[in-house]
C-alpha cells in the first residue's frame, strides 16, 4: 500500500475507531447486540471498581423484528432470549455483576434509541452520570460516542471498544471489514438530523456557545 493511500486508511481508522484511558465512573453503558464479548468487558470493568452501575440496553433489531441469536460462545450462552438486554443481563450475572447494580433498558431497537432510551430510564431512576463509559463494538465506537454524547450533554464518556472480528488493523483487509466500517461512515453522515438541527441551534454565534475559527493553511 502506498503512502497516500496508507493515510486515507489511517484516517478512516483514527475516525471510526475510538478508545480512551479509563478512570472511574458513575455507569457503563452497553448498546444492544449478539455478541457476549461485550458485556463480559464491562463486567470486567464493574468488578475492577469502574462503576457502580451497568446499564444493558436493547429489545432487538428493528429490521429482524426479533432477538437475532448469541453471536459467538453459543457453547456457553445457549439460552433463548426474547431481547438484547435479557441476553446482556444474563452474561453479567454470569460473570458476577450483582442483580442490583444492573440498570435494564429492553425497548431500544437501534443506537440512537440505545441512548436515548437509556437516557429516559436513568432520569426517572434520578441518576445523571458525570461520567461514564461506554463498551461497544470497536467500529460502532464513533457512532455510540455520538448519540449518546447528544442525549447525555452534561456526561464525560469513555470508549472501552471490544473488537469482535473486525479490528482497526483488519478492517481494510475483507470485504466485511469494509463494508461494516465504511458503513459506520454513511450512518454518520445520514442518521444525525434532528441532533444537528439541535448542536446547530446551541453553538451558533447568537447563542455564543462556540466559536470555530478557521485559521486555513499556514506557509
Amino acid at each position: 500500500m502506498n503512502r497516500m493511500n496508507r493515510r486515507i486508511v489511517n484516517d478512516i481508522t483514527d475516525f471510526i475507531f475510538l478508545e480512551d484511558r479509563l478512570e472511574k465512573a458513575d455507569a457503563i453503558f452497553i448498546p444492544g447486540g449478539s455478541y457476549p464479548e461485550l458485556p463480559e468487558r464491562a463486567a470486567e470493568l464493574w468488578k475492577e471498581g469502574y462503576a457502580p452501575y451497568v446499564v444493558p440496553s436493547g429489545r432487538f433489531s428493528i429490521t429482524r423484528g426479533e432477538f437475532a441469536g448469541v453471536k459467538s460462545k453459543a457453547e456457553k450462552y445457549g439460552k433463548k432470549y426474547a431481547t438484547e438486554c435479557e441476553f446482556y443481563t444474563d452474561v453479567l450475572q454470569i460473570k458476577g455483576v450483582a442483580p442490583d447494580c444492573i440498570l435494564q433498558e429492553a425497548e431500544a431497537q437501534f443506537t440512537a434509541e440505545n441512548a436515548r432510551f437509556t437516557r429516559k430510564l436513568l432520569d426517572a431512576k434520578g441518576l445523571c452520570p458525570g461520567k461514564a463509559i461506554i463498551c461497544c463494538k470497536g467500529f460502532h465506537s464513533r457512532r455510540c460516542l455520538m448519540y449518546y454524547q447528544f442525549s447525555f450533554p452534561e456526561t464525560e464518556f469513555m470508549i472501552a471498544p471490544v473488537c469482535v472480528n473486525v479490528t482497526r488493523e483488519n478492517w481494510y483487509l475483507t470485504v466485511q471489514g469494509q463494508e461494516k466500517v465504511l458503513g459506520e461512515l454513511t450512518r454518520l453522515g445520514t442518521q444525525f438530523g434532528p441532533e444537528w438541527e439541535d448542536l446547530r441551534i446551541a453553538v451558533s454565534p447568537a447563542n455564543g456557545s462556540l466559536e470555530i475559527k478557521n485559521e486555513g493553511i499556514k506557509s
